[in-house]
């Protein structure tokens, strides 16, 4: 099979690219996959690192409002279609996967004028703009979330797939458990809180902790806290000026980034985080409570709708960004943790919006419409 995946800006639109490329790679050996992406975005290190070649042409996104800058990247958007079609002529896929995101639409552009078939996957619970406008070029979308189906309008066929990720639930015996707790200095017995704002940190996610480690809120539960690497260093100076020692707190482990995530989130008892398609996929599959800070003024606010996925089926709170603080995140973690059959519940209605099988799903979805299967 040759395939091109079109996958650019965040994690959350390659990582999926990537794993969709992986499967077919792990299916079909003798396939050919390239990236097409921009200059600008993650794709330009995350792609070649894992082993595909990455193709650029200019895209944007689409913004409402009126301007010189704004009509100046809609050409460059729409132009770049050309550049697209060659692409896709020299390389003559048989399938285009979007994995969402402004790259899409030149792309599918030109895949339309190529006669290519397309295959959109959508992460999110409120598709973005793109697969919405692009829907109705594309032979099947893949959703993640039940949720998104009536969201899409015009499109030939919608199937619920999931998201693909890396991370899967571990049964860690109770010794294991312990001993990755005693490797990062934490306790056997207190309840661990795992707290994370993305790869970058979240400001306001963080403000809210230091308020908790400051007024020594966490005294019947404990913290894994990754920060963001931006933000390391000046927490460590705010704890420094507050007489803390960012690697001497009680109940608390602080790091700038967590490497072994699948390992902390399989150990926690609940998670406290951002909102982004696949942390909510990775939070289901592990069937963990969790506390969920929807980031705000992206677009279309899809976070807060992934962030409802799990709330609606009883398996998350809510915060929003613009009313957390130390007393109210501290008082829905005390509201889990010191109710026990509160927090099994929780977990057993997360595992409910599990997917499985979830890359095998995908794979057989792109293989059909390579093949020229277009029936529903």
């Amino acid at each position: 099979m040759r395939v091109i995946v079109a996958a650019a800006g965040t994690a959350g639109h390659i990582n999926p690219g990537l794993a969709i490329a992986n499967k077919i790679k792990e299916q079909e050996k003798d396939s050919e996959i390239i990236f097409i992406g921009t200059t600008r975005g993650l794709e330009n290190d995350l792609v070649p690192r894992a082993g595909y070649e990455l193709k650029t042409i200019e895209a944007y996104g689409l913004n409402k409002k009126l301007s010189i800058d704004n009509f100046k990247k809609i050409y460059k958007t729409l132009n770049s279609t050309k550049k697209a079609r060659k692409i896709i002529r020299e390389f003559k896929p048989d399938v285009i996967v979007g994995a969402g995101g402004y790259i899409c639409g030149p792309v599918v552009w030109a895949a339309k004028k190529e006669k290519i078939p397309v295959v959109l996957h959508e992460s999110n619970a409120f598709p973005g703009k793109a697969v919405k406008m692009l829907a109705k070029n594309s032979e099947t979308v893949l959703i993640s979330f039940e949720e998104a189906r009536n969201r899409i309008q015009n499109a030939k066929k919608i199937v619920y797939t999931g998201t693909p990720v890396k991370i899967e639930k571990k049964n860690y015996t109770i010794e294991q458990k312990n001993k990755i707790l005693n490797e990062i200095g934490l306790s056997e017995t207190l309840p661990s809180i795992l707290i994370f704002g993305g790869s970058q940190g979240a400001q306001k996610i963080n403000e809210a902790i230091i308020g908790i480690i400051t007024k020594k809120l966490n005294q019947k539960y404990q913290i894994i806290w990754a920060t963001g690497p931006k933000q390391f260093e000046i927490i460590e100076k705010e704890l420094t000026n507050k007489k803390l020692d960012i690697n001497n707190i009680r109940n608390a482990k602080i790091v700038p980034y967590i490497y072994n995530m699948e390992e902390m989130m399989n150990i926690s008892d609940v998670i406290v985080s951002r909102s982004g398609a696949m942390t909510i996929t990775e939070i289901s599959n592990l069937g963990k409570p969790s506390i969920l800070i929807p980031l705000p003024n992206v677009s279309q606010n899809h976070q807060l709708y992934n962030a409802k996925v799990l709330e609606n089926v009883g398996a998350a709170k809510i915060i929003l960004n613009d009313e957390l603080n130390e007393n109210n995140l501290n008082k829905e973690i005390l509201n889990i943790i010191e109710n026990p059959e509160v927090m099994k519940t929780m977990g057993e209605k997360a595992l409910t919006k599990s997917v499985k099988n979830v890359q095998e799903n995908i794979y057989k979805e792109i293989k059909k419409i390579a093949k020229g299967d277009k029936g529903c």
